[in-house]
């Protein structure tokens, strides 16, 4: 594959540089350089200034105020972003829900939410997974009931991510319990100030609060902000998946943390050579760079298909699993390559301006943490097991 870029992708790319290098805040560049944790502020200052360039949406249509940037410049910005410690944009709202709204909205919802997210006005979260309905989503029995010209919700959805944080919420809920499963399932947009709804934080293993449970109780949505036909939602569901999985494979950051982790290998002393020297190591290194330049040309592959027009297909599991697995065996290899300085479980580690350094490297303190947030990325989005599945059948044939 030729990654040979143009004179004018050259300019684009010496162009996102010199904004990164302007406009990125030092001290989000410094927690995310050092894999410090980063809050609702931090996220809403790099966002506003994203979109006062009016870079929020790089693959919208224009004509819904999106940039609209080829594949290669996607992919140029994305890698600007990991080498320069950026954060991601939040996903729920840019990457997610607004394709869902410009795809298969009305006009009146288009009007209505797609400039409130290109704004940095609305913070949403995702209403699919249940306490009893996680990878087999369809069966999920959060309920909503026609009332005239609005909806009863109500049922608990679980592991909603910065729920706590959100303006709002886009739900799948059951409008009938007639033929398949998938059949009666519909797509709701919900403000999270609506009258029934409580977040409750579930305070995952790293000691951190980024998920949560979201209770619904007889919570009232007009059928004017229902997406598409009723019962029709798994459609929309799958769309959005698709566009949630291959955002997964987090590449860009990846590639950050290796070089961040030549970088601890290069000053931490294994039988006085530093571990970098290392045979055995070097080649664990080697092989998570060779895996991972593999996977971004299965992306770049997937990027130029969905530039096409193509639909989205079952190759992009492919992605969210070996981008997840890649990712929990970087961070195996930070734990190893800090050795017992990365032992304390001390969550506040993560915290901007906690000040201690046993080692000369700011980050041992929260590798920890780190390590144990990484466990999840494995489930989320549909746990590898089912994406597993999902290639066997639908590329494979089996």
């Amino acid at each position: 594959m030729n990654l040979e870029f143009s004179g004018e992708h050259l300019a684009f790319q010496q162009m996102v540089r010199s904004f990164l290098e302007e406009k990125l805040p030092a001290d989000i560049q410094e927690k995310m350089k050092n894999g410090l944790r980063l809050d609702r502020d931090d996220h809403i200052r790099w966002q506003d200034i994203l979109a006062e360039k009016g870079w929020i949406a790089p693959a919208w249509p224009k004509e819904y105020g999106g940039c609209e940037w080829s594949v290669v410049e996607r992919y140029i910005f994305d890698e600007e972003c990991g080498r320069a410690g950026a954060p991601r944009v939040i996903a729920f709202g840019a990457k997610m829900v607004g394709p869902v709204i410009y795809t298969f909205g009305t006009d009146e919802q288009k009007a209505k939410y797609l400039p409130r997210i290109l704004n940095n006005q609305d913070w949403w979260c995702q209403g699919y997974s249940e306490p009893g309905s996680g990878s087999d989503l369809a069966s999920l029995q959060c309920k909503a009931e026609l009332k005239g010209d609005h909806y009863l919700v109500n049922g608990t959805k679980t592991w909603t991510t910065l729920a706590h944080w959100a303006d709002m919420i886009f739900c799948l809920v059951r409008t009938s319990n007639e033929g398949k499963r998938q059949e009666g399932i519909s797509f709701l947009l919900i403000p999270m100030d609506q009258p029934g709804v409580e977040v409750k934080p579930i305070i995952t293993i790293d000691g951190s609060h980024e998920v949560n449970m979201v209770h619904l109780t007889d919570v009232k949505v007009p059928i004017e902000d229902r997406v598409g036909e009723e019962n029709k939602g798994w459609t929309y569901a799958k769309y959005l998946l698709g566009h949630e999985r291959g955002g997964t494979a987090g590449i860009s950051g990846s590639k950050a943390k290796v070089e961040r982790l030549k970088k601890i290998a290069s000053g931490v002393s294994a039988g006085g050579r530093p571990l970098i020297e290392d045979h055995d190591f070097k080649r664990d290194i080697a092989k998570v760079e060779i895996e991972l330049q593999a996977l971004e040309y299965t992306d770049l592959r997937y990027l130029m298909t969905a530039a096409t027009g193509a639909p989205i297909g079952a190759e992009v599991s492919m992605l969210k699993l070996r981008g997840t697995e890649l990712q929990q065996r970087i961070s195996e290899l930070l734990m190893q390559a800090m050795g017992y300085y990365a032992s304390p479980y001390l969550p506040e580690a993560m915290e901007y301006g906690w000040n201690e350094d046993p080692v000369g490297f700011a980050e041992a303190p929260g590798m920890a943490p780190t390590y144990f947030n990484q466990r999840k990325t494995s489930i989320y989005g549909g746990s590898n097991e089912i994406q597993k599945n999902i290639i066997a059948k639908m590329v494979l044939g089996l």
